[in-house]
């Protein structure tokens, strides 16, 4: 199918207009997410998912699965998943929303593909997406909504007289609701370092997120705005660790002189190819040179722990503090706080009523983010652009 315009969207969302300010009569809620093994037979064939297209053997493959091997091949992703749709369905239904939740993956089981067709079959035909990823880049935002036309093409469901179409909530990086546990986390682990006697310039707060390709970065967000080194994708979490910096400082005074740095993770891509940096352990390495003697470790990127945080912070993170000598602690992800299970809801309800974009929250001057993507964001460099929904061509 030839993407004509901006299809498989709500009318409201098809006007192509940054924010939806008409209410729009959503039917379901579709909550997306990466999928993971749920035991050792599953890990090389999610893997395979996870890289179709990109010729990678399974030896190389089996270098990554060691890490879910060590958790006796289970992903911990599904798990939450189900635990936050049952927060979600919970805080919809006290506060009397008559909205069903489907659960799809893009890489394991439930797929995508069986949520919308579960959707489609109880009746449903306006889906509302709400991807567990809050940021801009290819995997984290486009890839969602390349994953819904795909779906929709291929099931035919978006075809028709009465086709499904699928909306996507707006990335939330700086909605209260997703930021408020990070908050809690950073304050918990500073004071702690402070009542242990550790002066605030010895204290460094390394917010942490997944590594991508900096081709990639330097295409996330619309092009009509020079982001800066790391493009959107960099410059949202920046602003986020700015606001927890500056409520730091504000609410916990003593703190002021403690220090951060926004850092990388997981890296997956070959040594010739540049992603951004620095590197987690890398930097941790460098911190008593520089007089730290206490780091907080933030995983700024991720909504909940998954494996990126178990292996990659819990593990090796926290390992390269070990052998610093540094203090460490590794604050919450939001999970099911119930400042982000409300925050999620509270993004279902602007869509719903139209709230005017000068009426929603964002705590930091690049939010409210948009409701339906600008042209040419989060292009995938390797790809090129490929049918998406909730979003503009190309």
């Amino acid at each position: 199918m030839e993407q004509r315009g901006p299809l498989f969207a709500s009318a409201a969302a098809a006007s192509g207009e940054k924010f939806i300010e008409a209410p729009v009569a959503y039917d379901a809620i579709l909550l997306a997410s990466f999928g993971g093994p749920e035991g050792q037979d599953d890990v090389i064939p999610f893997l395979r998912n996870v890289t179709r297209g990109r010729g990678i053997p399974d030896e190389r493959l089996e270098e990554v699965a060691t890490h879910y091997r060590h958790f006796g091949g289970v992903s911990p992703i599904n798990e939450q998943n189900r635990a936050l749709k049952a927060a979600l369905e919970a805080e919809i239904g006290r506060r009397g929303l008559d909205l069903p939740i489907y659960w799809g993956n893009r890489n394991w089981d439930p797929f995508l593909e069986d949520a919308v067709r579960a959707a489609h079959a109880d009746g449903h035909r306006t889906l509302l997406a709400i991807a567990t990823s809050a940021y801009s880049s290819y995997s984290s935002d486009r890839q969602y909504r390349e994953d819904f036309a795909r779906v929709l093409i291929d099931t035919g469901l978006g075809e028709g007289d009465d086709p499904v179409t699928i909306d996507k909530v707006r990335l939330f990086f700086d909605h209260p609701g997703f930021v408020e546990p990070f908050y809690e986390g950073v304050r918990v682990a500073v004071a702690g370092f402070l009542a242990d006697g550790i002066e605030a310039p010895a204290i460094r707060v390394l917010f942490s997120t997944h590594s991508i390709p900096t081709s990639d970065a330097e295409r996330s967000g619309p092009r009509d705005v020079d982001w800066g080194e790391g493009g959107a994708y960099a410059a949202q979490h920046r602003a986020v660790a700015e606001h927890l910096m500056a409520r730091l400082a504000q609410e916990l005074p003593e703190a002021a002189a403690s220090d951060w740095k926004l850092v990388y993770q997981s890296r997956s891509g070959p040594a010739s190819q540049p992603w951004l940096e620095p590197d987690i352990n890398d930097e941790i390495a460098e911190l008593p040179a520089q007089g730290v003697k206490a780091v907080a470790i933030v995983p700024l990127g991720f909504i909940s722990d998954h494996m990126e945080v178990l292996w990659d912070l819990d593990n090796e993170a926290m390992a390269s503090a070990a052998e610093a000598g540094l203090a460490s602690v590794r604050t919450q992800t939001p999970g099911v706080h119930p400042a982000f299970v409300a925050g999620l809801i509270d993004l279902v309800e602007e869509r719903l009523h139209g709230t005017p974009a000068s009426a929603r929250p964002a705590l930091t001057p690049l939010g409210p983010w948009f409701d339906v993507s600008r042209p040419g964001d989060s292009e995938n460099v390797r790809l090129g652009f490929r049918p998406a929904a909730a979003g503009i061509l190309p």
